[in-house]
């Protein structure tokens, strides 16, 4: 989920629309999304480069009055660890979480990296599809 709010926070190509449209389905309640905990400190060094410190902090509020976050624990990075078939430690991490959470979907514009995902990986325009 990380890449969403990148789109709709640094617009990126066509997704920034995607990422306002999943945004507001989840902000309304209409579609749980799901946020692993680990994102948010990612998200908070990304974006330092576009955004002062305190609008930082009030975007990641914002971002986790609207999204479940999926907590980063000791067995989540254990069986991350023990998973030799990603290849990028973070993705294997987001899809610990999304198995944790019994997630439908992981949504990526990157599929190839979740090809060994135990969770069904979808595209941005896939998903607002379904809506």
């Amino acid at each position: 989920m990380i890449q969403i709010f990148l789109w709709m926070l640094l617009p990126i190509e066509t997704y920034a629309e995607y990422g306002k449209r999943i945004l507001e389905k989840c902000a309304k309640k209409e579609v749980t999304g799901i946020m692993a905990a680990h994102s948010i400190p990612n998200l908070f060094y990304i974006l330092r480069k576009d955004f002062r410190q305190e609008e930082r902090r009030a975007l990641l509020k914002d971002l986790c009055s609207i999204f479940r976050i999926s907590d980063l624990n000791t067995k989540k990075i254990m069986a991350a660890l023990d998973n030799d078939k990603f290849i990028d430690f973070e993705d294997c991490l987001q899809e610990q979480c999304a198995v944790e959470e019994v997630a439908d979907y992981i949504v990526t514009r990157n599929p190839d990296d979740f090809i060994e995902s135990r969770v069904k990986v979808i595209q941005p325009d896939e998903l607002v599809s379904l809506f």
